[in-house]
């Protein structure tokens, strides 16, 4: 058994929490579930910042304490996380003593060993990302990250040696590549801020007085990189040597969002050196969850209330979307046609469908009890090690941090199995006397296949796991049953509990914009004039479409129609399905292994009843050839292009 320590970013209560910090608190919630489900020792921790100077404002704006103001905001963070069913282990405030203690602590000893020092600043300052910017970062004279106007600060403050520990940084990085990931942030922070040279940092303000007291000096306050990034290892006891604190630092993951990697891959690792601590073993910058309009932000007012969207539609269904929806590391579009997309084929169609139909064919066929299986054929044991392969695949994508493929990895089980039962069509058998053993191998099969399916969704899904096993005639908990995920732990004879389907349908009702009859393309003109070109777009714009290289894994004609080809392509561990309009230009067989270039992050959409998941580029003239865009070399699947 191992130890797992993992860590949110601790949240800053300025206004109510949306579905971006939810998806980073789920993501976390998942790999805490799953080390746990493993037999790891596992210590999940998530919590709040509050000593900033814009909370001060806030506070005084609506005549409250700063105090009294976050203690209201932290309430509904707490609330979310419950709802969310989040299963951290410890929840840190900045305003607890014990992170109170801690902090002053750390700032005397670096002080008293000479990496802290009182000088004075003037430079700019933006206060809602509590960050300063010399004149030659400021864009067009306004903060680079949020586009705000800055204040021109000079004050007396004490400084951080950032500086006499950049080399030792940079040789950390280089001899561990797993410490920064995805590899993209590991480079942006080596080559924008580690190369050019690394000033000393400000980690004190005397400007305002809502934070924890510099212990020497106390009309400073601990500027907030110092005292919020101490929060992962205060909460476990430090400067004390607890024994919490020697069970699991260093961490094992800090995960972050992907505007704060700087602070987390630069800062918080040279105070640990600092302090003679060992470093996390990785930092995980994932991206942003980003609708039509941009990059989701309390301040902007575009958010997404993760509250409304589970009284609508459920705990699980908003898990399994933020977690299978969106590629982790990359940005992800959020929308609600895909949530309900995502709600309807897989949750519905595949999982639900596959429950219900085992359960119902076991009460039909068999009495309700599950039959012993009979000698397995070529089928049964493709079932099984297809059932072998997606937990072991499954098991790899979680230790890489890979989460939407791996829960990928587990419906293709979902999904294999469901073709299964129609090539092996238990209703013909259940026809035939002769056939009733074959009956019952293909009906044990079926419901072992959900057995094994709800311990590997315990990470991910909260209450489906227990739903498939209760109405499996299981007892117990799916979360304490890893150790059974091997072919054969469903005991025949277990008598089925017939339920209500675990995910309904949601029917869509068109709004007055959407209806009206369809539209059709008209055919071009032989002489038609000179297209006129599209309206200009923005390098933002272009942005939000995310190409992929991907490798076609297989190919074939769909009947009734002559022009659409199915095919399956790898997206670099994730498989895809896209139907493609291309039947006329391509022979199937001549697709297989061929890199191609599909739009990774098209809203999925049915073609002639069939899922498209991306949709393949390929170029046309006017005497009607068609040519895909294909990289001029093989660069490996899942390659983004830019």
């Amino acid at each position: 058994m191992g130890k797992f320590y993992i860590t949110t970013p601790i949240y800053y209560p300025s206004d109510n929490l949306h579905i971006g910090h939810a998806y980073t608190t789920v993501a976390a919630d998942a790999l805490a579930r799953y080390h746990r489900l493993i037999g790891d020792e596992t210590y999940f921790l998530t919590g709040t910042d509050a000593h900033r100077q814009k909370i001060q404002r806030k506070a005084e704006a609506q005549g409250k304490k700063p105090q009294e103001y976050v203690d209201q905001i932290v309430a509904g963070i707490k609330e979310l996380w419950r709802r969310l069913a989040i299963s951290n282990d410890d929840f840190i405030r900045t305003t607890e003593p014990r992170h109170e203690r801690g902090v002053q602590e750390i700032f005397r000893r670096l002080y008293e060993q000479g990496d802290i020092y009182k000088s004075e600043y003037e430079g700019w300052y933006c206060t809602p990302c509590e960050s300063f910017w010399l004149d030659r970062q400021l864009v067009e004279g306004k903060c680079p990250d949020c586009g705000r106007p800055v204040e021109r600060v000079r004050e007396e403050s004490y400084f951080f040696r950032l500086s006499k520990y950049a080399d030792r940084l940079l040789a950390h990085i280089e001899a561990n590549p797993e410490f920064i990931q995805p590899v993209s942030r590991k480079n942006e922070m080596i080559n924008n801020f580690l190369r050019p040279g690394l000033e000393d940092l400000c980690v004190s303000r005397t400007t305002f007085d809502w934070g924890i007291k510099v212990p020497f000096d106390p009309k400073h306050v601990v500027y907030v990189w110092l005292d919020a990034l101490s929060n992962y290892i205060t909460a476990l006891g430090y400067p004390e040597e607890t024994e919490l604190f020697r069970r699991f630092w260093p961490a094992d993951v800090h995960l972050v969002g992907k505007e704060i990697v700087r602070f987390h891959t630069i800062i918080w690792p040279i105070l640990l050196m600092a302090l003679g601590l060992p470093l996390p073993k990785r930092v995980f910058g994932h991206g942003w969850l980003i609708l039509e309009g941009g990059k989701m932000s309390k301040s902007k007012g575009n958010v997404v209330d993760p509250l409304v969207l589970i009284d609508r539609y459920g705990l699980d269904a908003v898990r399994y979307y933020l977690l299978r929806e969106l590629p982790f590391g990359a940005d992800g579009y959020y929308t609600e046609e895909a949530l309900i997309l995502r709600i309807n084929t897989d949750l519905a169609t595949d999982l639900g469908n596959l429950l219900h139909r085992t359960v119902s064919m076991i009460e039909k066929f068999a009495g309700g009890v599950i039959p012993a299986p009979g000698p397995y054929g070529p089928l049964e044991q493709e079932i099984q090690q297809t059932a072998a392969e997606s937990i072991a695949a499954m098991a790899g994508h979680m230790d890489r941090l890979e989460l939407s493929d791996a829960l990928a990895a587990v419906f293709r089980l979902v999904g294999r199995t469901n073709k299964y039962i129609d090539e092996a069509a238990p209703w013909r058998l259940a026809k035939e006397p002769g056939d009733r053993e074959r009956l019952g191998t293909v009906l044990y099969t079926m419901a072992e296949v959900l057995r094994i399916v709800a311990i590997a969704l315990t990470p991910f899904l909260v209450e489906t796991p227990g739903k498939i096993w209760h109405q499996l005639g299981l007892d117990g908990d799916p979360a304490r049953a890893w150790q059974e995920r091997h072919w054969g732990g469903l005991p025949p004879g277990t008598r089925v509990r017939k339920g209500e389907p675990i995910f309904p349908r949601i029917e869509i009702k068109p709004t007055a914009e959407k209806e009206g009859p369809p539209v059709e393309a008209a055919p071009p003109s032989p002489k038609a004039a000179e297209p006129a070109p599209a309206a200009e777009i923005g390098i933002e714009e272009f942005a939000r479409i995310d190409l992929r290289v991907a490798k076609v894994l297989a190919a074939e004609r769909i009947e009734g129609a002559k022009k659409l080809l199915r095919l399956t392509v790898s997206l670099g561990g994730q498989e895809r399905q896209i139907v493609a309009g291309i039947a006329e230009h391509y022979d199937p067989a001549t697709l297989v292994g061929r890199e191609i270039v599909v739009v990774a992050n098209l809203r999925p959409a049915k073609l002639r009843g069939i899922l498209s998941e991306g949709m393949l580029l390929a170029a046309s003239n006017d005497a009607g050839e068609l040519a895909l865009v294909v990289p001029e070399r093989p660069i490996g699947e899942g390659s983004k292009v830019r």
